[in-house]
């Protein structure tokens, strides 16, 4: 007999429905995994927060497979059960008379700075300090001298779920390849096909915890009614106004690529995408590839091409790939990408695309190929003329002293823009175009958005195009008391940013991450050492010899020890600082030392890129002038005069 429809619910109808879980459609994966309520908090909800791993609210890739499913479940409940066991050992040695049958404490020896975790990753430079004459007088007031070498070792449970440099997570991108067959030049037959390309790789198990339950959690309540163990960074992941708009959590990238091309964007997006924006991808994690990257690849043709010829330059540089077809793909591409350009130019149509794909050609570049490389291609600064020509067209420079008048954030364009704008116009020693806008949004505490983008604040990225102007300008100047009091005036400018700035110190956190906000602090420290040595090289009279000069070549070579090193550290976002302070080094400066330091650090990456382009120009620089002081000339030539004779048009940025 079938129950009354109102009938009171029996005990185990009762046990059922609590065990039931309504999957959430807006929490993060981690807490779906669980089965556990997320709180959905950004940019990582409170359990994530506790548990140590990266909270995806957007499908990660072990979601999309049972096995990975299982695995990462594995994990998460394994740092659970060590960490509560790290717990009770550390109550049991606060309270040994209370517990005696409580299980051994789980201790980590804390290591000198030789075993430190990033101990051989990032060494101290080995410039000199003591008894040096480019030393006397540094006087140093950060609060770390010992640099990144002060933190302490990332406790055991997060040694597998916090890789070195934890910025770029696994993705998925769906391909889509099509085939058209001809015959007598009639076409007879279309394949379409769409595969899945993977960064992901599985998770390490945790090694002796095989043998726990599977299906137990331990302590599932722990981390909720726990304080937090590390405090994080605020960061905004919505910081800059994207010319695609926001990408939705379910959304999946598809992406119109010929079948032979598939290899070359296969190679982008696994090793180029995550060197192209590596400041942007420590401030917002993933932005660069999910609001940058990919939506381009999807809608703008010429962008496609861009990077396609751009992987095929890097897979020809790097991986040692030679023969016709690659250099073919490099020119192709090329110029497929000027030929979809030229079209919409001229029709006159999808202004913002155009824009996106001129700055991706004049941008990208500086991270792949090596100095010898030259593409039959118009330089990179006559593509800035039709950038620049759009930006106006487009109204982004006024929008962006508008935007920032009402605390709104900047077009990610127009900040690239400014990029390139401000540090490629010391390059080739003219006015930078969109002076005058740096000049008003640096009187009303504007931001361009530059920290978030390349890890210099704006000020100083202001009055670094305001020292370009004066480079430009002094050549009209006849008075060199008026151009000495120009230097003055600026100076000054830059010492007041320094008063506002905070402590360089370790840019690591406790679990080995990297702290953006630090990191941000310790890059503008680099940026300012450099702009007062450009300022200082156009004082009348400049000598590479003199005492306030190699004083700051000397705190420029010390405050290196404070931006990571090697292949994963951003030695490769600094090219324009390393460039200036190099061309103002002599013999026996500190800051050579350092620099072949960083070169052996990073391999063979320090070959190819603008800081392979920098270290052919500093190493034909430093012979000429190393030549001619031996000679009793010690003033030498400058680094924009060797490139004139070379003929190098590089963007050292």
């Amino acid at each position: 007999m079938a129950a009354p429809k109102n009938a009171p619910p029996s005990a185990d109808a009762k046990a059922v429905a609590s065990k039931m879980h309504r999957r959430s459609r807006s929490g993060c994966f981690t807490c779906r995994l669980r089965r556990k309520k997320c709180e959905e908090g950004k940019p990582a909800c409170k359990a994530c927060k506790h548990l140590g791993l990266r909270c995806d609210y957007k499908r990660p890739m072990w979601w999309s497979n049972g096995e990975q499913r299982r695995n990462q479940k594995e994990l998460i409940k394994n740092i659970i059960k060590n960490t509560q066991l790290s717990k009770k050992a550390a109550q049991a040695q606060q309270q040994p008379q209370l517990n005696t049958s409580s299980p051994p404490p789980l201790s980590h020896s804390v290591p000198t700075s030789a075993e430190a975790p990033f101990a051989e990753s990032f060494p101290q430079s080995r410039c000199p300090s003591e008894g040096s004459p480019y030393s006397q007088g540094c006087d140093f007031t950060y609060q770390s001298p010992e640099g990144y070498f002060a933190m302490p070792p990332p406790p055991q449970p997060y040694i597998s779920t916090h890789p070195q440099y934890p910025m770029f997570s696994p993705y998925e991108v769906d391909i889509k390849t099509e085939r058209e067959i001809f015959v007598n030049d009639i076409p007879t037959r279309r394949d379409s096909t769409i595969s899945t390309f993977s960064t992901f790789q599985p998770p390490p198990s945790a090694h002796g915890m095989s043998g726990y339950p599977a299906d137990s959690w331990v302590q599932q309540e722990h981390f909720e009614s726990t304080t937090e163990e590390y405090t994080e960074e605020p960061v905004d992941f919505n910081f800059f106004e994207f010319p695609h708009g926001p990408i939705t959590p379910n959304h999946e990238a598809v992406i119109d690529v010929e079948d032979g091309d598939k290899y070359l964007l296969n190679h982008f997006l696994d090793k180029v995408a995550k060197m192209i924006f590596p400041i942007l991808d420590a401030n917002q994690h993933g932005s660069a590839r999910t609001d940058v990257i990919l939506p381009a690849l999807e809608s703008n043709k010429a962008y496609l091409h861009c990077c396609l010829s751009v992987a095929a330059t890097h897979m020809r540089t790097t991986e040692g790939v030679t023969g016709e077809q690659i250099d073919n793909d490099v020119v192709r591409h090329r110029y497929a990408a000027i030929s979809e350009l030229c079209e919409a130019l001229g029709q006159d149509i999808n202004h913002s695309q155009i824009l996106e794909a001129t700055l991706s050609m004049i941008f990208f570049q500086c991270s792949v190929g090596r100095p010898d490389d030259a593409l039959p291609d118009i330089p990179w600064h006559q593509h800035f003329q039709a950038a620049a020509s759009l930006v106006n067209k487009l109204e982004l420079s006024t929008a962006a002293t508008e935007l920032s008048a009402t605390g709104q954030h900047p077009s990610f364009n127009m900040t690239l823009t400014s990029w390139i704008d401000i540090l490629g116009s010391t390059i080739v020693g003219r006015l930078p175009v969109f002076a005058d806008t740096y000049r008003e949004l640096n009187m009303v505490n504007g931001t361009a958005g530059l920290a978030e983008l390349m890890g210099c604040d704006d000020k100083v990225m202001f009055l670094i195009s305001e020292i370009a102007c004066l480079d430009f300008q002094r050549q009209f100047l006849t008075d060199e008391v008026v151009l000495c009091g120009y230097v003055e005036s600026l100076a000054k400018a830059i010492g007041a940013t320094e008063e506002m700035a905070g402590l360089v110190q370790n840019c690591f956190s406790s679990t080995g991450a990297i702290r953006p906000k630090q990191l941000a602090i310790n890059i503008t420290a680099v940026y300012r050492i450099a702009a007062r040595i450009y300022l200082c090289t156009l004082v009348p009279g400049y000598s590479p010899t003199q005492p306030s000069m190699c004083h700051l070549i000397s705190q420029f070579a010390e405050l290196m020890n404070y931006i990571p090193a090697g292949p994963e550290g951003f030695d490769r976002s600094l090219v324009w600082p390393l460039l200036i302070a190099g061309g103002a080094s002599v013999a026996a400066s500190p800051y050579r030392a350092m620099f072949q330091e960083r070169c052996d650090r990073l391999g063979d990456a320090a070959n190819f890129g603008s800081f392979g382009r920098i270290r052919e120009l500093l190493r034909e620089l430093w012979g000429r002038n190393d030549a001619a002081a031996l000679q009793g000339d010690f003033q030498g030539v400058r680094w924009r005069d060797v490139m004139q004779q070379k003929g190098w048009e590089f963007l050292l940025i």
